[in-house]
């Protein structure tokens, strides 16, 4: 049995009840502590959780944790990550990795200088669902993939969020906010992307929160394009925050011999489908991968490969070329040019068939 890893979180907001629960679930993490710059909202969620709160200088400070969960916002996630790996521990961040490719190249090298492990958000593509869907691609089950699609249309979150300015400031948007999750399974199950074509608008000046505040829109709230992927394929991609309501699938992979029905990679759906070539009716794909896997995955991945001294699979290059394949969307339609790739990475790692629900190693 590997040796539990010491992990503290820092951002305390509203994706952390996923977080604190996903990491109990997993054998190799011990999550110790939370922090949070907003003392009172750190001690409601440890209250609510029965975990220990702690300054964010404790955090940095206890010698005994191995990594620290960057659930802080996007504009200062470098920020925070670079203070964390300084303080000699292996940090995995919420996506994106940073607001800017200059930040999060900044972010890797001070990692590599430091002999310490950058991780990312997000780790969906790491659940049973989506392994299934990478093992039957690398089996041949629909032929050599020629195309996908990938769609993530809504209205935004400012009804919902308790805090929804910042998906509208830079680092948020549909893009920089919905964007990982799908890019980074399509890079998952087909590669590096080559190259961008696309157009973006900001469709309204301003959105209106749930208690009534107008908030300034200063990002692209719309996305379209095309990537091909170094592999061949072509993946159209639409991410909005102006869509009411649509017919679209979430992902979709195009083979030469069938197409398979990939489930949405920021939900919680424990299906595969598929319909293989002169075959009318989509059939349902029994699980290849445990369905009780939950976010907090990447995190205890790292933790078993820097036990084992192995790559993990969410890491840090991933989120880097995911971040250079976003940012190019914008610079496509400002410059009105494909954009060609500068980042690349090696797909990650396929986890294996067999793994117990609560391990990533045998």
């Amino acid at each position: 049995m590997a040796t539990k890893t010491k992990v503290g979180i820092i951002g305390t907001g509203n994706i952390s009840p996923a977080y604190i629960n996903g990491c109990r679930a997993w054998e190799i993490l011990d999550l110790v502590a939370v922090a949070d710059i907003d003392a009172e909202k750190a001690r409601s969620v440890g209250e609510k959780f029965e975990i220990e709160v702690r300054t964010i200088d404790e955090l940095l400070k206890d010698p005994e944790i191995g990594i620290i969960i960057n659930l802080t916002i996007p504009a200062v996630h470098a920020d925070v990550s670079l203070q964390v790996i300084d303080a000699g521990k292996s940090v995995h961040s919420e996506k994106p990795l940073a607001v800017t490719r200059e930040d999060g190249r900044r972010i890797l090298d001070a990692a590599q200088a430091k002999g310490v492990r950058v991780g990312c958000a997000p780790d969906t593509f790491l659940f049973g669902a989506h392994q299934t869907c990478r093992k039957l691609i690398d089996d041949g089950a629909i032929g050599e993939a020629v195309a996908a699609v990938a769609f993530m249309a809504s209205h935004g979150p400012e009804k919902w969020h308790p805090n929804p300015g910042f998906f509208y400031e830079t680092g948020g948007g549909p893009m920089f906010d919905m964007g990982p999750y799908y890019i980074t399974c399509l890079v998952a199950l087909l590669g590096p992307v080559r190259r961008v074509s696309a157009l973006t608008r900001a469709s309204f000046p301003e959105r209106i929160a749930g208690d009534g505040r107008r908030l300034p829109v200063s990002v692209p709230t719309h996305y379209a394009g095309s990537l091909e992927f170094v592999s061949g394929p072509i993946a159209s991609v639409i991410t909005s925050f102006d869509i009411w309501g649509h017919h679209l699938p979430m992902m979709e992979v195009y083979g030469s011999a069938g197409t398979l029905r990939v489930p949405d990679p920021n939900g919680w759906e424990f299906f595969v489908h598929m319909q293989p070539e002169g075959v009318a009716e989509w059939q349902d794909i029994p699980l290849t991968h445990s369905a009780d896997w939950r976010r907090g995955i990447g995190v205890a991945d790292m933790a078993y490969a820097i036990q084992s001294g192995r790559p993990h699979r969410a890491s840090g290059d991933l989120a880097y070329h995911v971040l250079d394949v976003m940012h190019a969307f914008e610079d496509s339609s400002n410059t009105g040019q494909t954009i060609a790739i500068e980042s690349t990475v090696e797909r990650p790692a396929a986890v294996p068939v067999g793994l117990e629900a609560r391990h990533l190693d045998p």
